[in-house]
């Protein structure tokens, strides 16, 4: 006979064996649900280079370009029952220093955001608030979704915000996030800058997936929103705008 330890065993090994066995084909059903219906487009509003220290750890001043963007984005197909969570981002491209000479291009991300899946009605969480809810538990999340709401609409009102159903962004004069900058440390005048949507599909199991462009495997579909090429302002100096707040002043004051 065998002893416990080795019916353990084998019991464990059937069981790891199912749950990789069920694992893999969850990482394969993500390829039933097609992506095509993704639509995104994002717009520049408005951009300024100025002179300083981006960061509290720079050591030296530098020039670094600062934006505000509208966004528009339908990302819903993306959510499926193996989905846990998207995260969006916003990145500039833009050339490397023109002094070089060279062809190639940087990208740095301006703005980002983590959006989760809804919660699933068959969670362990919303079985067990189903069938054994507790009253103070019941009265506080209530508290919580009618508070979670009522802000979701205000934010939806207002100049920015999301919409409620996941995956679905309108922002209207959003400021960035990051800043951008070089390792020259110039980043004024610079030319065919242009704004790009991106996002990568976290599943609860299976691969990471990236949006089309983003030159990572394994990638959905789905439209990927740029925004009109531009350029750049150039660095307007402190001695300039002082002198012309002065002439403004004293021009006022002529007229008075």
């Amino acid at each position: 006979m065998h002893s416990a330890l080795n019916r353990a065993q084998a019991v464990f090994g059937f069981f790891t064996t199912v749950a990789l066995f069920v694992a893999g084909l969850a990482a394969l059903s993500v390829l039933l649900y097609p992506t095509d219906g993704i639509t995104s487009s994002v717009k520049l509003r408005d951009v300024k280079v100025t002179k300083g220290r981006p960061h509290y750890y720079s050591t030296k001043k530098e020039e670094y370009a600062t934006m505000r963007f509208d966004l528009d984005a339908d990302l819903s197909p993306l959510f499926t029952w193996n989905t846990k969570q998207l995260f969006v981002y916003i990145y500039a491209t833009y050339p490397t220093d023109p002094t070089t000479n060279s062809t190639s291009t940087s990208n740095s991300v301006i703005w980002d955001t983590i959006i989760p899946a809804p919660e699933s009605p068959y969670s362990f969480d919303a079985l067990r608030e189903r069938f054994f809810p507790a009253k103070s538990t019941t009265s506080n999340k209530n508290k919580r979704t009618a508070k979670k709401s009522s802000s979701k609409g205000k934010a939806g009102n207002g100049k920015k915000g999301a919409a409620a159903a996941p995956g679905v962004l309108k922002l209207r004069d959003q400021k960035a996030k990051y800043s951008i900058g070089d390792v020259s440390g110039k980043m004024a005048e610079r030319e065919n800058v242009t704004l790009s949507v991106g996002w990568n599909v976290q599943p609860w199991v299976g691969a990471l997936w990236w949006s089309p462009g983003s030159g990572s495997v394994p990638r959905t579909e789905g439209g990927v929103g740029t925004s009109k090429a531009f350029g750049l302002p150039a660095l307007k100096s402190r001695a300039a705008a002082a002198s012309g707040s002065g002439s403004t002043g004293a021009g006022a004051g002529a007229k008075a």
